[in-house]
């Protein structure tokens, strides 16, 4: 496991806002994601404490199923490092003031804002994404551009990182930005095992589609899977895509007609995607020169792999070994 800077961290602190008719799936991701101890991570404390917190002690989830008992109050936003707004199914109807104001709050003191789902339309309700790129789920895309049509939706993605306020498209979703947080705030090799745990993909793009064409292969012979593992196992090999639909015996645009309907991705993007993350995982784990990262990953050139880690993470390499590498503060180097 990395030795960086994770490890001395005191636990960041999340609250999950659970309101009238909130969607149960989602305070279960939250919960799972940043709530249970992680033991499979071999650190010494927890990463996330997760709090749960409501305008009144006592809140009706979707459509009745059961009620949450014994919330403390919406003041715990107020000591709290991310604040996490779930969606509902009444959506259209507004947020109390209350919670408005406790979303504000939070977002005006520096905290990390997310939603899952439809919780996008609070965010919108407290005046936080007007002239911002922000995500939702496909159902409700118009009745949200309807109501907030100075916010720049973008209906077609799993999720949207602006920096300091998050937004994920549907339920699923939410595991999807979930680990992305996870990769975002500790690296990519804790977020692996974070992920293997969930026994869930552990990188889909955000910008990647909200639903594919054919979530389940109609013909087993045509499924991603065999070939996602052979490349997987390659990738410090000069792969093509030409490379890959040979391996699929199949033409380079049925493949691409494949990951489309499968994944709701490029074959080319996959690609690039996975050895980024690989590139990642050998920095985190002590590589500290940039040629060999570049070649081992398939990424080619230290110069090609700056601009790729960049683009994915917002970091330099150097400034990623920094964050989340073994040596904490040493420059990688050529």
């Amino acid at each position: 496991m990395p030795q960086g800077s994770s490890q001395a961290q005191s636990a960041h602190r999340v609250a999950v806002i659970v309101d009238e008719g909130t969607n149960p799936f989602e305070v279960g991701v939250a919960t799972e994601l940043f709530g249970l101890p992680r033991p499979e991570l071999g650190l010494p404390g927890p990463l996330y404490e997760v709090t749960l917190c409501g305008p009144t002690p006592e809140v009706r989830m979707n459509h009745g199923f059961f009620t949450l008992t014994g919330l403390p109050g919406l003041d715990t936003v107020d000591r709290t490092d991310t604040l996490l707004v779930p969606g509902r199914p009444d959506n259209v109807v507004p947020r109390g003031p209350d919670v408005l104001d406790a979303i504000r709050r939070a977002h005006t003191r520096g905290a990390r804002v997310v939603s899952f789902c439809t919780g996008t339309f609070a965010l919108a309700e407290a005046g936080l994404l007007d002239g911002r790129r922000a995500s939702t789920h496909w159902r409700w895309a118009d009745s949200f551009r309807r109501l907030h049509p100075k916010v720049l939706l973008e209906p077609d993605v799993l999720f949207v990182d602006e920096g300091d306020i998050l937004t994920a498209a549907g339920s699923a979703a939410a595991l999807d930005l979930g680990l992305y947080i996870w990769r975002r705030d500790h690296g990519a090799e804790i977020a692996n095992h974070v992920s293997r745990r969930l026994v869930f993909a552990a990188h889909r793009d955000g910008g990647q589609r909200q639903f594919v064409e054919r979530p389940v292969p109609e013909v087993r012979d045509e499924s991603l899977a065999p070939l996602l593992a052979w490349a997987q196992e390659r990738l410090g090999d000069p792969l093509t895509v030409a490379d890959l639909a040979a391996r699929a015996r199949v033409s380079p645009a049925t493949l691409h007609r494949r990951f489309r309907a499968q994944l709701g991705t490029t074959p080319l993007a996959w690609l690039t995607g996975e050895r980024v993350a690989l590139a990642c995982r050998l920095i985190e784990r002590g590589e500290e020169r940039l040629d060999v990262v570049a070649a081992r990953s398939g990424l080619g050139t230290a110069a090609n792999l700056r601009t790729r880690l960049r683009r994915a993470t917002g970091l330099s390499p150097s400034a990623y070994r920094r964050r989340f590498g073994p040596g904490g503060g040493e420059a990688l180097v050529s």
